[in-house]
């Protein structure tokens, strides 16, 4: 009867001229959505995330609908678009289309850069994963999809594109609510089971980021924690992008003592180290987000974000004593053009007291604990027995 539909960006119904009654409803909940009369023309729901869209059209006064169809993608080819500038937003949320493509059992496309597209490729092979120039050059033209869904950061309280505001949820759980599966946490392994390069043994920090609001602002917090995994016995490279940035009147360099792996290298260069790194130091950016996805422990330095908002570590060093979680206040939108975003207290003596007040203390007691377990994972050093022949079950 000439009416087009399909679920590309929201549930879309394209009419031909007629006297049609279009109604749109969530078939889980049995929620009507939208009913109307419409002459000739488009119909797309304001919902953008996944919903179980069912699509009802009838013909003037007709009782049986003419079109009578529900979201069904078994079988089905799906896309789902990323953003392409991000690293670690990527590694938490590339995990959930896979776990889409299972729960759905449909065949799904992802558009992604092309360092994240050679990350993933062989950790979900069963995804199909493209630029999204090679996608709009080939699939997309070959076979157009039966539904889309595009995952990423919506601010300003947009709930048409998220059922929940992902400062609400967690920045990685947030694709498993826009996509309609569980968002519980899933590690992806990255692991590329390389060879070791350096024998003895390393740690890897990451001291930058994109914004100074992450940065640990604290003047003497990274040489202390240097000094101390020095002590301990550890080398200590930093795997940095860039040696040196900043903005106007701060830049950061890469501490003193630490060995200079800095460097726009290639992600699988990256994941070679830091998959035999005893551990890994940084802040809420990316390459924290790498460490994780490669299994190693991730001491995550942050007062610009609360806890939630990233992977769980036990390893998490906040200062609750001072004002913090400002990413994650959903009164205030980060500006991704400005450098020095401090919402609260900007150009004031309390400008960036969320990271300042971290100290090297903080951090050095974080990685006791770490080191201590790393060398006695039971805990039997630690366990006084009433019988020294005892042994631990």
């Amino acid at each position: 009867m000439g009416i087009l539909y399909d679920f590309n960006d929201g549930a879309r119904l394209l009419l031909p001229p007629g006297n049609w009654r279009v109604e749109i409803s969530d078939e889980e909940t049995g929620n009507i959505l939208f009913s109307d009369d419409v002459a000739q023309g488009w119909v797309i729901s304001t919902k953008k995330y996944y919903v179980r869209f069912r699509l009802r059209v009838w013909d003037g006064v007709q009782s049986e609908p003419v079109l009578d169809h529900v979201l069904d993608m078994h079988g089905k080819k799906v896309l789902v678009s990323f953003p392409c500038g991000t690293l670690g937003d990527l590694i938490g949320w590339v995990p959930y289309a896979e776990r889409f493509r299972q729960t759905y059992q449909c065949n799904v496309d992802c558009t992604m850069a092309q360092p994240i597209v050679d990350l993933f490729k062989p950790v979900y092979p069963q995804l199909n994963c493209f630029t999204p120039e090679a996608w709009q050059t080939g699939p997309g033209v070959s076979e157009p999809p039966y539904a889309s869904w595009r995952v990423g950061l919506f601010f300003h309280g947009d709930l048409n594109k998220q059922p929940f505001d992902f400062r609400a949820v967690g920045l990685h759980r947030s694709a498993g609510h826009i996509l309609g599966v569980d968002p519980t946490e899933i590690v992806p392994d990255l692991r590329q089971r390389s060879s070791r390069r350096i024998a003895e043994p390393y740690v890897c920090i990451a001291t930058q980021s994109t914004s100074q609001a992450k940065f640990w602002n604290n003047g003497s917090g990274w040489h202390e924690v240097i000094d101390y995994l020095k002590e301990q016995g550890y080398r200590v490279l930093c795997i940095d992008k860039e040696r040196v940035v900043g903005r106007g009147y701060i830049w950061n360099k890469i501490p003193h003592g630490a060995e200079d792996f800095t460097g726009n290298l290639p992600l699988a260069d990256r994941v070679a180290l830091l998959e035999h790194a005893e551990f890994f130091i940084g802040l809420g950016s990316g390459l924290s987000w790498l460490a994780w996805g490669c299994r190693i422990p991730v001491v995550l330095i942050s007062g610009f974000s609360l806890p939630n908002s990233e992977f769980h570590t036990p390893w998490r060093v906040i200062n609750t004593h001072v004002c913090n979680g400002c990413w994650d206040d959903v009164r205030f939108n980060f500006d991704h053009q400005d450098y020095f975003w401090c919402p609260r207290h900007k150009g004031t003596e309390r400008q960036y007291e969320c990271t300042r007040f971290i100290t090297g203390k903080q951090v050095i007691g974080h990685l006791r604990r770490l080191i201590a377990l790393q060398s006695d994972p039971f805990g039997i050093k630690t366990t006084a027995f009433a019988d020294p022949n005892q042994h631990a079950a």
